[in-house]
């Protein structure tokens, strides 16, 4: 693992138990007990049905890109040694849209609807990021 240098999580409560999943490189959400409702980001309470019971549940990993744009410009000092690169809306097979990296995947290619799976990279010992690849590439 290189030097990380960029921006880092700031764990809450609610959100400290998606980081630790994502540090074990397993994407979970909280899913309502009582109705079923798949939600990111954490949040205390099923904006559905408003319950409060809920558990971590293990998502696929799969989904496709809803919407999609690439930044040419570097917003901070990180962010000039990676320009350009892909930011998405990643749907998940369970509903859920995640903000997130698509990666392993020439910026032109890059489509609405196109197939997506979970990769996750350690930035540090403590986080790992979920990013996105293309169904299928290493």
């Amino acid at each position: 693992m290189t030097e990380y240098a960029g921006p880092l999580p700031t764990p809450t409560i609610d959100t400290a138990p998606f980081w630790e999943h994502c540090r074990k490189h397993e994407l979970r959400m909280q899913k309502c007990l009582d109705c079923g409702h798949v939600r990111y980001p954490a949040s205390v309470i099923c904006p559905k049905c408003y319950s409060e019971n809920s558990e971590w549940a293990s998502m696929s990993g799969k989904g496709t890109i809803y919407s999609w744009v690439v930044f040419h410009q570097a917003y901070g000092a990180f962010f000039a040694g990676i320009v350009p690169y892909a930011v998405a809306i990643v749907e998940l097979a369970e509903g859920p849209r995640m903000l997130t990296n698509i990666i392993a995947c020439p910026l032109d290619e890059i489509d609405i609807g196109m197939p997506v799976e979970v990769a996750f990279e350690d930035i540090t010992a403590e986080f790992a990021l979920p990013k996105f690849r293309p169904l299928g590439k290493p």
